[in-house]
């Protein structure tokens, strides 16, 4: 598990970078956007995310083990775009997964985990 959280890590940052630059901004757009505002700001977190994307090594699926090009980049902007809430819902349904799987094992094997 901590090599796939020092994988996410970068992820994490990147939606937490997003997240603070946008309350940076807000106090300066609110008044200028409006109703508008939610709709600018998941635009910007999407082209974020996207820019990330495309110009950094950083990517959700490959900790996984799973290379699969363009749509690894869309799921990498979309989490990233979600701030730190996407990450936390990744890493909670991995922690579903691993207990899950614990479930399975007989207690002998239990204990060499």
């Amino acid at each position: 598990m901590d090599a796939l959280a020092i994988a996410l890590g970068p992820v994490f940052v990147a939606g937490f970078a997003l997240q603070q630059l946008l309350e940076l901004l807000d106090p300066y757009l609110d008044p200028l956007l409006g109703a508008r505002k939610q709709r600018v700001y998941a635009g910007i977190a999407i082209l974020y995310g996207l820019a990330l994307a495309a110009f950094t090594p950083i990517r959700t699926l490959k900790p996984f083990g799973i290379e699969v090009g363009w749509i690894d980049w869309i799921l990498t902007a979309l989490f990233i775009s979600g701030g730190t809430k996407g990450i936390n819902d990744l890493l909670k349904w991995l922690g579903y997964q691993k207990e899950q799987a614990k479930a399975r094992l007989s207690e002998a094997q239990i204990q060499r985990v």
